[in-house]
């Protein structure tokens, strides 16, 4: 994870917002690329699985900070999102909350186009990435401008009361 999101985390104290919309993210991956091979975390084997992000969500929201992630999706799941949903269980396991939110569910909604971070209702950290899901341009932009925060903390609030949490959500 970028050190842009790591250095915010550190700094947060009550919330940390994660937007995610793309059906696919970094093919090249090397982990998503061992899941397309058929591996699969044991949920049994916590060392197996859990890495250096995972340290810091826990360290996050022990810190009394809530993290959500909500990822923005299309059903049939795509196989990048089908390999996000299948280790997600280690996010949880961290600390994080996830919610599913089908795009049919969506309709209405004003979103942003570029999505990422809001932390503490001031920073927003936006990320770009190209039609094939490889980071591009500045990769990220770093915002501390509360009215920017704001208005995408009211776009995030109002997808993640349609989303579906991730115990319960079951994918296409």
């Amino acid at each position: 994870m970028a050190t842009a999101v790591r250095e915010a985390l550190a700094k947060a104290r009550r919330s940390a917002m994660h937007l995610e919309m793309r059906d696919s993210y970094m093919r090249d991956d090397p982990e998503f690329i061992r899941w397309q091979e058929g591996h699969r975390y044991d949920p049994d084997d916590r060392e197996s699985w859990w890495r250096s992000w995972l340290d810091v969500v826990a360290e996050t929201t022990r810190r009394g900070v809530v993290m959500r992630r909500l990822r923005v999706v299309s059903e049939p799941l795509s196989d990048y999102v089908r390999y996000e949903y299948d280790g997600t269980f280690t996010n949880v396991a961290a600390g994080e909350d996830v919610r599913w939110l089908p795009r049919p569910l969506a309709r209405g909604l004003l979103l942003p186009v570029l999505e990422g971070w809001v932390m503490d209702e001031e920073t927003v950290i936006l990320h770009h990435f190209s039609g094939e899901g490889q980071w591009s341009g500045p990769r990220m932009e770093v915002h501390h401008d509360p009215e920017l925060a704001a208005r995408y903390t009211a776009a995030y609030e109002a997808a993640w009361a349609r989303a579906v949490p991730h115990q319960e959500y079951r994918p296409v």
